[in-house]
């Protein structure tokens, strides 16, 4: 996610914010960690980008099937700077 924001915008310093990130685990039926699976991402972006601009709100969801059998889905919203 990181490199296609530093493609799209040229340089992620131009990001603000983060304000949503939404993951969907591609898990078995009883598996209940989805939380723990999406910890890495949010810790990686409170480190790359300081408490201030990385805090972010969050879901984490298990689902029985992603598309090309991906294990993790993430989508992000984020503020940038005109």
């Amino acid at each position: 996610m990181l490199g296609s924001l530093k493609r799209e915008l040229g340089s992620l310093d131009r990001i603000t914010g983060w304000c949503r990130v939404h993951g969907m685990v591609n898990s078995a039926l009883r598996f209940t960690e989805t939380p723990a699976v999406m910890n890495g991402f949010s810790e990686l972006i409170l480190e790359v980008f300081g408490p201030e601009i990385g805090r972010h709100a969050r879901t984490a969801i298990g689902v029985a099937a992603l598309p090309l059998n991906f294990p993790v889905e993430i989508e992000a919203e984020v503020m940038i700077e005109g």
